[in-house]
């Protein structure tokens, strides 16, 4: 053997005993614990919005499918009568294999279609923005605008992908896998427009406010 390959072969002996390391202390060590408050108690008010009924039970059938470590459906109410559907589904691990849901796998089997897909900025208020992805999804004579995001460990994202990339950095960085899928719906009226600006309202609120219950 030559002495470059020996070299390699030694670069290479060491980093692979470096990762089995890592690995098997990642193992060892678990998830980091965070602290952080049950979504039963998320407000019942953000802004304008009002909670308008009591919250909705996921039936069990559809929480095996979830998976979801907490969750929460709740029906929102402003006073100019604008209604909206909002869903949190917090994970507080990702590494057994329960993991985001995303809406474009889960409405179809349920009957609805999804249009116009896009990507709108959501502001926070405190000037912040992120990107959450929006669509026009209907069944039958039911028609709504959807805005849906990853959020969670400080970020706010709107790819699939890139949440799950984030979800393994921050497994090796912070020891956490945590995070949840937020979803936000309203009615589509005469202009979907004002349908957005409203979802995006609601959306900016709640993400806000999440924190305390999908730590950053």
């Amino acid at each position: 053997m030559t002495r470059s390959s020996s070299v390699r072969f030694a670069v290479l002996l060491v980093a692979i005993v470096a990762a089995g390391v890592l690995v098997n202390g990642w193992a060892y060590l678990g998830e980091a614990h965070v602290d952080r408050k049950a979504l039963k108690d998320f407000p019942e008010q953000l802004g304008q919005w009002q909670k308008s009924k009591p919250d909705q039970i996921i039936d069990e059938p559809t929480m095996k499918v979830l998976r979801a470590s907490d969750y929460l459906l709740r029906d929102f109410r402003r006073a100019d009568g604008q209604m909206a559907n909002f869903y949190v589904g917090y994970y507080a691990s990702q590494r057994d294999g329960a993991s985001y849901h995303s809406p474009l796998n889960c409405l179809p089997g349920s009957g609805w279609t999804l249009n116009n897909p896009d990507t709108v900025m959501i502001t926070l208020p405190s000037g912040q923005t992120f990107a959450a992805n929006k669509y026009v999804i209907q069944n039958g004579d039911y028609k709504n605008l959807m805005i849906y995001w990853y959020q969670g460990r400080g970020r706010a994202v709107a790819s699939e992908y890139w949440g799950k990339v984030y979800t393994v950095i921050d497994s090796v960085r912070l020891r956490r896998s945590d995070g949840a899928m937020v979803r936000v719906m309203v009615p589509l009226g005469d202009s979907e427009a004002a349908a957005l600006e409203s979802a995006k309202d609601l959306s900016a609120k709640a993400a806000t406010a999440l924190a305390e219950f999908v730590p950053n």
